[in-house]
């Protein structure tokens, strides 16, 4: 029988009570839970193999988000994240579009391009050039990963396009290859490597960069859901969502920020699974451009019903093979935990995340204030500041909010009166 994500109360239960819940849901062993407990779980030892001059590390939080379910299918959703309510408001979000079925997501493919970079030709000879070349180029390109190759994966087309710059015209060559369950950058760009001393030769110029984009138009990730009025409080509130939303798609200054708070839930799940998370926001917010003025990655509206209607679109290039995913064993711990049997299984909650987060932090803004909800975890943190402990912490924290005075030598005075 499948197992349910919808937990009531999930924050009331200690942690590890809360781990105890996740190991029965992702049959998880008791030396990963066990790891996930500790909070230490990378070595140093293999931390100086990911990357230079390692002298230690940092830890996030890693929380749980409840309550998914994506395309029928329940998700625990780990997000490793420090900013408080994240966490709560991906779960409230996403209880409420469970009653009307939860989210339903699309995935593009796993297609991603390298660019080889030419200059110093008349593009328009050098292009045809290419072009005569594609079989050897495409042969050349696919010899450079035979086990992607064996899958159904490597590269699939080869095309061309000139820009005109301040340095002059240049010829653009793209080799799109499809990745399968790999972030692909490393293939990408050993296949770019390795064409373009034939482009080089054919088209007589010179070329510079040749490197995978992140903006990957082929990896396109959607995800819809349906939130009850009632449930998000009544007409005023949708209403209110709606014309927020529409701040936000025509307002750059407003955008920036109303996308920030859907980057919190996606690059929350990505960094918990080990993911590029700096080539996932590069992606996401030159995509938010793409029509040529920088807008909303989220769309809501009204159906029929009057019930509330969102929904998101952006490229997520992720990998549940290769890379951080494969080394660090948090992250894999963590898709262990989703469950997730592909990259693009992973995007589409990644997406539905970021769409969950935005709807939170509209209902926040138009019902109550942002400031509420993150008010309540700051004073939990300023209170474990001062030294509360167990049973302290939220007498310290509750004061703090009543009194509208969040502040650590306030937090100081009510503890001390607490343990007298």
């Amino acid at each position: 029988m499948q197992k349910s994500s919808a937990v009531s109360g999930f924050y009331k239960l200690s942690p590890e009570e809360r781990l105890g819940f996740v190991k029965e849901f992702a049959d998880l062993t008791d030396d990963e839970a066990a790891t996930l407990h500790s909070m230490r779980t990378l070595s140093l030892d293999k931390a100086d193999k990911m990357i230079e001059n390692v002298v230690g590390g940092i830890s996030h939080p890693l929380g749980i988000a409840v309550n998914f379910l994506i395309d029928g299918k329940d998700y625990l959703v780990p997000m490793a994240i420090e900013e408080p309510s994240v966490v709560a408001a991906a779960s409230k979000a996403a209880a409420i579009a469970r009653k009307k079925g939860g989210f339903r997501t699309k995935y593009s493919g796993s297609i991603m391009r390298a660019q080889i970079q030419v200059v110093d030709v008349d593009v328009k000879k050098a292009a045809k050039a290419v072009m005569k070349e594609k079989k050897s180029i495409m042969k050349k390109a696919a010899e450079q990963n035979p086990t992607l190759l064996s899958i159904g994966g490597g590269p699939k087309d080869l095309k061309t396009r000139a820009i005109k710059t301040p340095s002059g015209s240049m010829l653009i060559v793209e080799l799109y290859v499809d990745c399968k369950d790999a972030m692909g950058a490393n293939a990408v760009n050993t296949m770019a490597e390795a064409i373009a001393p034939i482009i080089e030769k054919a088209t007589k110029g010179n070329v510079l960069l040749r490197i995978l984009s992140n903006l990957a138009t082929e990896r396109i990730a959607f995800a819809s859901a349906t939130f009850d009025k009632e449930e998000l409080g009544g007409e005023y509130v949708i209403e209110g969502i709606i014309k927020a939303y529409h701040f936000a798609d025509f307002d750059q200054y407003r955008a920036t920020t109303h996308n920030k708070g859907v980057m919190n839930g996606i690059i929350a799940v990505a960094m918990a699974t080990g993911q590029d998370t700096r080539a996932i926001e590069a992606g996401a917010h030159s995509y938010a451009s793409i029509t040529g003025r920088y807008r909303s990655l989220t769309s809501w509206k009204k159906d029929r019903r009057e019930d509330l209607v969102g929904s998101i679109e952006l490229p997520i290039a992720v990998g549940i093979v290769g890379g951080s995913s494969s080394v660090n064993p948090s992250a894999k711990i963590a898709l262990k935990i989703l469950g997730v049997k592909s990259a693009g299984e992973l995007a589409r909650v990644m997406v539905s995340v970021g769409l969950a987060q935005n709807l939170a932090a509209l209902r926040a803004l138009v019902a109550e204030g942002i400031q509420k909800g993150h008010m309540r975890l700051h004073a939990r943190n300023i209170a474990v500041s001062a030294g509360a402990k167990g049973g302290e912490i939220d007498k310290v924290a509750a004061t703090m909010v009543k009194e509208k005075a969040v502040k650590f030598t306030r937090a100081k005075e009510i503890l001390d009166e607490i343990r007298k």
